[in-house]
């Protein structure tokens, strides 16, 4: 346990750190407007990760307006170092932005880079940041990668400040989790550092440059799985106290002081929580930081997840209550409106309130009123029994039906939703291993609810911390307006009901492309959109699962599911 491998921290070899770090201050790789990512190679040269010499090959000179394969126009060169540079592009094709990364054929980085976003692409994690090109033509060499607009890097968010631990552990969590997908499929990071994760409007947390960027920097490591697992240790460490977990300052946070080595979060900042503070000691295995824990240490991503599947979950906070201002009676409620403001120091009389009527014209008004409404009545109901004696000494003809003529205006019953064939399902499992029974999915739209669709056992109602929630996408065979879905399940489920854009050409994969409209809990649940909703494809997503008596494990079972217009 005496080898340290500190990757998480990005490396390069390169004599002139100044000139390095100016043009880093411009730069970004991945994707994200507005919060471009700080080249940070001269950060800190790392001890046991090893780079290659830059390719001699200087950058291609492209400018602004330039087409790739006719399709991709590149729009603002964002990096340019070491023979390669990214850009923000458009892809004319499919309307969108995205980005690119470019060097020449004959770099002697190009064969490895190329090679490294396939492996990324069959991945097809949407944890990730999705690679969606990479080629070869005319010389060069480029990967086309996601554009995410609407994400904020890591480092962005600790500028303000350190995480809620809420926000640290779903991070932690998201993150091990998706590099441990990664590495089961032989990937590693290499890279993994603040300005790599990303967090998204909906609250996702997503990993950019996988394998990809250490391919382009010419990064390897002996130790991968704990390369990566100690970043993800370095991220938390951040995460929880704003202080970056070595001497040296990097991704805009302060060092650690030195001569003092590594030193446990919360005994950095105040109030951070213990077993967080725990978790990134044991990921970091640092000259044997772990040792007065007495806590074994986390060597790969796999027994990371393992160790926060152990931890208490950590809610969310209650969300602040704010009281209602205090009532205001306005000038006509308090009795002054249209009255002339009394004078400074003048004592007002307090007007009386008339008595009542207690004269003898006001008993005898009483009186009179009561008489009107005795007789008024007594005069109803003698008509209503005379029309009653009327209606009982006709008969009626047997063969006498009613008719309703064309001016009859009594109000109609609205007609009820009509019912949608779903054309085919599949099971969703984005934030795991991207399976979930799919065998049995027809089972939830058979008609029947004797029969179900189950999802794998989880040893707590929340999936054992391991992920979000599962699910199962509908396709209503072309886009139409939905009222509502109706939902059956075996024991109480929490569910959402997510819509993908009804412009959607194919069935989308990624989480974030399915936007929450409804939601509820129960084991029959009508999810009614609170507006208009068109759409072909549906996301049914269990959040909550009930736990099953047979053997005391927490599975989902959905019988039946009905769409409605």
């Amino acid at each position: 346990m005496a080898e340290r491998s500190t990757a998480a921290v990005d490396v390069a070899d390169n004599s002139d750190e100044t000139s390095l770090t100016a043009q880093a201050d411009q730069s970004t790789a991945d994707g994200v407007a507005k919060n471009r990512e700080r080249d940070t190679d001269s950060d800190e040269v790392q001890e046991s990760t090893r780079t290659d010499g830059p390719g001699k090959t200087s950058p291609p000179e492209l400018h602004s307006g330039h087409k790739l394969a006719r399709r991709y126009r590149l729009e603002e060169c964002v990096t340019r170092l070491d023979g390669f540079s990214s850009w923000r592009a458009v892809d004319e094709k499919l309307r969108r932005a995205v980005g690119v990364h470019i060097l020449p054929a004959d770099h002697s980085r190009a064969r490895s880079v190329l090679a490294a976003a396939r492996s990324s692409a069959l991945l097809g994690d949407p944890r990730f940041v999705q690679v969606l090109d990479a080629v070869e033509e005319n010389d060069l060499v480029y990967v086309v990668h996601e554009w995410l607009p609407d994400a904020t890097e890591l480092t962005t968010l600790l500028a303000s400040g350190p995480l809620e631990p809420y926000d640290a552990y779903q991070m932690v969590s998201q993150i091990a989790s998706a590099m441990a997908a990664a590495h089961r499929e032989g990937l590693a990071h290499l890279r993994l550092n603040p300005n790599a994760v990303l967090r998204t409007s909906t609250g996702q947390w997503r990993i950019r440059g996988l394998a990809v960027n250490a391919a382009l920097r010419g990064v390897a490591s002996d130790t991968p799985q704990r390369t990566d697992t100690e970043a993800i240790g370095a991220l938390l460490y951040a995460a929880l106290t704003q202080r970056w977990p070595y001497e040296s300052d990097a991704y805009g946070l302060s060092g650690l002081p030195k001569d003092i080595g590594l030193i446990a979060p919360d005994q950095v900042r105040a109030g951070v929580h213990r077993g967080l503070s725990e978790l990134s000691m044991r990921a970091l295995v640092n000259d044997g930081a772990t040792a007065s824990r007495h806590e074994s240490p986390c060597t790969t991503p796999e027994e990371l997840v393992k160790a926060i599947g152990e931890m208490p979950r950590i809610r969310p906070p209650e969300p602040a209550f704010t009281a209602p201002p205090e009532y205001q009676r306005t000038s006509y409620q308090q009795g002054t409106y249209g009255r002339q403001a009394p004078r400074p120091g003048a004592t007002q009389p307090v007007p009386t309130p008339p008595p009542p009527l207690q004269s003898r014209t006001g008993k005898a008004l009483k009186w009179a009123v009561s008489g009107l409404l005795i007789a008024a009545l007594g005069l109803g109901s003698w008509q209503l029994a005379d029309a009653l004696m009327d209606q009982g000494g006709k008969s009626e003809d047997p063969g006498q039906t009613q008719t309703n003529d064309g001016n009859d205006k009594s109000p109609k019953k609205p007609a009820s939703g009509k019912p949608i064939t779903i054309s085919g399902a599949r099971d969703f499992d984005p934030f795991g291993d991207r399976t979930e029974k799919p065998s049995d999915i027809g089972k939830v739209y058979d008609n029947s609810t004797a029969t179900y669709w189950q999802t794998d056992f989880y040893l707590s109602a929340d999936f054992g911390r391991l992920k979000p929630g599962v699910g199962i996408i509908l396709d209503l065979g072309k886009t139409q307006q939905v009222g509502k879905v109706t939902v059956t399940f075996v024991g109480d489920t929490s569910v959402e009901l997510r819509s993908a854009s009804a412009d959607a050409g194919s069935e989308p994969t990624s989480f974030d492309a399915y936007t929450k409209v409804a939601e509820g809990t129960g084991t029959k649940v009508e999810l009614k959109p609170g507006k208009s909703l068109k759409s072909r494809y549906l996301l049914v997503w269990l959040t909550d699962l009930p736990i099953q008596a047979d053997d005391g494990k927490w599975r989902g079972r959905v019988a039946d599911i009905k769409v409605t217009s």
